[in-house]
């Protein structure tokens, strides 16, 4: 039987105050977990980049969301400094605590930062903007990863950037344990490397390039938006267009991605934390 501790959780929003789902997604997500688990989470919002807060080491799981522009934007400023020692502050806790560990989840521009911060491959900017929904398929490692538990392979997600993480160092990877679990799609057309969409960093530490928070319903809404139909239509085509509006439509896709990543993420971290 599970323990009935009420968890804490701390979100991280790096979203700068850009209008954006993906925090919604997230919180969505965690309310949702919590009444189909009958579990009490207190959950903390965090807002980074614009007013430099950053959680402390008293929480259970840590979410970290993306955000707009640049994984360099915060280099050298007190709000990145924070969040590297936070991610430092946590790798050190799980290093030495025999108990319960800290459970971490990195999304996007947190994911890209984490890379850099880590040094496992070089991050840099796209040659033209990812937009869209897309198959991803996931390594050897991946398939064994029980935050993919559930999903076929390959999975859909919604994925959203101008950056990526590529060429990853095998001898970094090597000496942090890291292993990839999930790269993008095979695309014999394009003669360019295919892109890290995700990574174990660690046992409690997990991240991923796209949006596994995003909500089907709320991104159609949104898409159906005539000023944003015409610009998605304008930058990608129509039938672009069209293959996201039935990729939200089809419950094997967006819906079964928000509903299995997230939710066996923080599966995994509650049962660590209750067999000790």
């Amino acid at each position: 039987m599970i323990e009935e501790r009420e968890l804490k959780v701390a979100v991280i929003d790096m979203n700068n105050g850009a209008p954006n789902l993906g925090l919604r997604g997230i919180l969505d997500v965690l309310d949702q977990f919590g009444v189909d688990n009958s579990r009490v989470l207190s959950v903390d919002v965090f807002d980074l980049r614009q007013k430099n807060e950053i959680p402390d080491i008293q929480y259970d799981i840590y979410i970290s969301s993306g955000g707009p522009g640049s994984p360099y934007d915060g280099e050298g400023m007190d709000w990145e400094l924070a969040f590297f020692k936070l991610l430092d502050d946590i790798d050190a806790y799980n290093e030495m605590e025999k108990g319960r560990k800290k459970y971490v989840f990195l999304i996007c521009h947190s994911f890209q930062m984490a890379c850099r911060k880590y040094k496992l491959g070089k991050v840099t900017q796209r040659k033209s903007t990812a937009f869209g929904i897309f198959p991803v398929s996931m390594t050897l490692a991946g398939q064994e990863d029980p935050v993919f538990s559930g999903l076929p392979n390959p999975f859909y997600v919604v994925d959203s950037r101008d950056w990526q993480v590529v060429s990853g160092d095998e001898d970094r990877f090597a000496y942090t344990s890291a292993e990839v679990a999930a790269i993008e799609k095979y695309r014999p057309d394009i003669d360019l490397e295919r892109c890290i969409m995700s990574i174990r960093f660690s046992n409690q530490v997990m991240g991923t390039q796209f949006h596994p928070e995003a909500d089907a319903m709320g991104m159609k809404s949104y898409l159906l938006q005539e000023d944003k139909k015409a610009k998605i239509i304008e930058l990608h085509g129509e039938e672009k267009y069209e293959d996201m509006i039935h990729s939200l439509d089809d419950p094997g896709r967006i819906l079964l991605t928000k509903n299995m990543i997230l939710p066996n993420f923080l599966t995994e971290a509650i049962h660590q934390q209750i067999a000790v």
